[in-house]
């Protein structure tokens, strides 16, 4: 089974490069998300959808994973997400980079294709773990997952039907 590309620290510095634990500040929210995060399970469960074949090895499952952390936290578009991981130290530093990147690591169709692959019984494992980590970390209660309110107010709209008696 092929397995995702991985990341392995080699400590080793890059004279021309700078290291992103030198440069952002370790307490920004980001940081402490990405500290917090099992990604260990994550890739476990994730890599299981991976199979032997042709071209090149899956991207790494921090990289994406921490992409689709990003976007729903933000609310961004593919492309917007994109455009700011190139810019932002804490969204790079977030997905695993340890050099910070001025260009995208990936395609963008890559993320289309992850989120396919993973199907939604995966994706919700990745709730599942954002959900724990908000418990974990106190920005929810464990109470406020007991109960869901869905909003199903009704908004007026001015649309003619063909059953109104102006248009008949």
């Amino acid at each position: 089974m092929s397995r995702p590309r991985e990341k392995r620290e080699t400590g080793e510095q890059d004279l021309f490069r700078s290291r992103l634990d030198q440069i952002i500040n370790m307490k920004h929210e980001l940081v402490r998300l990405a500290q917090a995060i099992d990604w260990p399970v994550l890739e476990e469960r994730f890599g299981a959808v991976y199979s032997d074949g042709p071209g090149m090895p899956p991207l790494p499952t921090r990289l994406m994973a921490g992409l689709a952390i990003l976007k729903h936290t933000f609310n961004l578009s593919d492309e917007v997400l994109c455009e700011r991981w190139v810019e932002n130290p804490y969204f790079q530093y977030l997905t695993g980079e340890t050099f910070f990147c001025h260009t995208l690591p990936f395609d963008l169709s890559s993320m289309t294709r992850w989120r396919s692959r993973m199907g939604e019984e995966r994706i919700m494992v990745l709730l599942q773990e954002s959900l724990s980590l908000a418990v974990k970390t106190g920005a929810m209660k464990p109470a406020d997952t007991r109960q869901v309110i869905v909003d199903t107010t009704v908004q007026p709209k001015n649309v003619m039907f063909p059953t109104d008696a102006k248009l008949i």
